[in-house]
């Protein structure tokens, strides 16, 4: 299993950050995607730029404070973790872990490398979001 982890601090309205994340059908501010398709209450599937598909099962969406989902596409499947902490300053702070197994050699030695960036780019993503 390859787990990769990123936290960041956010000064802002904690109920807009838990919508940004959390509402697929306003997906336009993730750079990495060109579509989100939303199957049911609890299934959506996300598109790359390259038309890729990922496919998620949200198995935990508890309002501020966590939200959860399986992922699983051709080349891996695992698990998301974010957890939404309010710190005493009131801001809040998120930690998101992914954990995945891939399935094959190659693509085990360029997952984490890739995760980290992903996440990265997810929180680059979302600030930008944030400030508008």
């Amino acid at each position: 299993m390859i787990k990769s982890n990123i936290k960041k601090e956010f000064d802002c309205d904690k109920n807009k950050l838990w919508d940004i994340i959390t509402d697929n059908a306003n997906f336009t501010w993730r750079s990495d995607l060109s579509k989100i398709v939303i199957v049911d209450e609890k299934h959506f599937i996300e598109y790359t730029k390259n038309n890729f598909p990922t496919y998620f099962t949200i198995t935990s969406k508890i309002k501020l404070k966590e939200y959860k989902f399986d992922l699983e596409n051709n080349n891996l499947k695992g698990k998301w973790i974010g957890i939404f902490k309010e710190l005493p300053n009131g801001n809040i702070e998120l930690d998101f872990t992914e954990e995945i197994e891939v399935n094959n050699l190659i693509m085990k030695l360029l997952a984490k490398p890739y995760l980290k960036s992903q996440q990265k780019r997810y929180m680059e993503d979302l600030e930008k979001e944030l400030n508008k």
